[in-house]
């Protein structure tokens, strides 16, 4: 009887000993990120040329449709853009960006059943009371703000971090009452591009690997850029309208491609 007992016993033992084996193997598994987490392709493009672009006003947080020569333009890159296949999409709240993400998802056709999801986090700079004002008055005031002439000023060539600090140390002066935003630090702007890039990378890469349609603006992908890799310099004239720029995200890590990229809006008009 005794001998018995031990071999049930030692039957027992040998299968938990099993069991926990496996289970030790499946849970590493699962808390290993490497194991899930593929490569995201993020195809960054700035929306399309709006009302107040081509009035050259102010527009940060404040909003404009896109002009029809605007929208065939992003119709181009929609076109040109229409064999990459998106898993996901993403955009800024802001009307100009949310109509171009949709014309581009209209003109593609490998991305069924993609809803464009928006996000405040990708707006953007807020200029505060220069919002609508005219470019050439905001700017003006920065100039002579640093002791400089417009000329002086704009020859130096425009760093996204001195533009959105002088901005808003000009704009506390000009703050009559609390009814307005406030405009901007670059501090504050970088702080909530990166969450939510960050945020976006880290949910996508658990879907394996796949290209990330994301639309903003063209001095928040600059300051974006500014955050990968600090001090990168923009193309002279800014990032175009409807231009392509790619930043991958792998391990943790992002990496800058290409930047300004106009070839699929050149391409895509030459399909029509």
């Amino acid at each position: 009887m005794k001998k018995q007992m031990l071999k049930i016993l030692m039957l027992v033992c040998g299968l938990l000993l099993v069991v926990g084996c496996g289970n030790t193997s499946a849970d590493s598994t699962d808390k290993d990120p490497a194991v899930k987490n593929g490569t995201v392709t993020f195809y960054v493009v700035r929306h399309g040329k709006t009302m107040l672009n081509t009035t050259d006003r102010v527009q940060g947080w404040s909003d404009a449709v896109l002009t029809p020569a605007g929208e065939e333009v992003v119709t181009d890159a929609g076109k040109g853009l229409k064999d990459v296949k998106f898993g996901s999409a993403y955009s800024s709240d802001s009307g100009r960006a949310i109509q171009t993400a949709d014309i581009i998802l209209n003109e593609n056709k490998k991305s069924d059943g993609v809803k464009l999801q928006t996000d405040p986090r990708f707006r953007e700079f807020n200029f505060g009371t220069y919002e609508g004002d005219l470019n050439h008055n905001m700017w003006t005031d920065i100039a002579k703000s640093q002791g400089k002439t417009l000329e002086q000023w704009q020859s130096e060539g425009i760093s996204p971090k001195n533009f959105a600090n002088s901005v808003a140390a000009l704009d506390k002066e000009r703050v009559k009452d609390n009814t307005n935003w406030p405009a901007e630090d670059y501090a504050t702007i970088t702080a909530r591009l990166q969450e939510g890039i960050n945020e976006v990378a880290k949910k996508e890469s658990k879907k394996g690997d796949h290209n990330v349609l994301l639309v903003s603006h063209g001095l928040s992908i600059g300051a974006l850029l500014d955050s990968i890799s600090p001090g990168y310099k923009l193309p002279d004239g800014g990032l175009k309208n409807a231009s392509v720029t790619k930043i991958e995200y792998k391990d943790g890590k992002f990496t800058i491609g290409d930047v300004n990229d106009l070839s699929y809006v050149e391409n895509g008009a030459k399909a029509k």
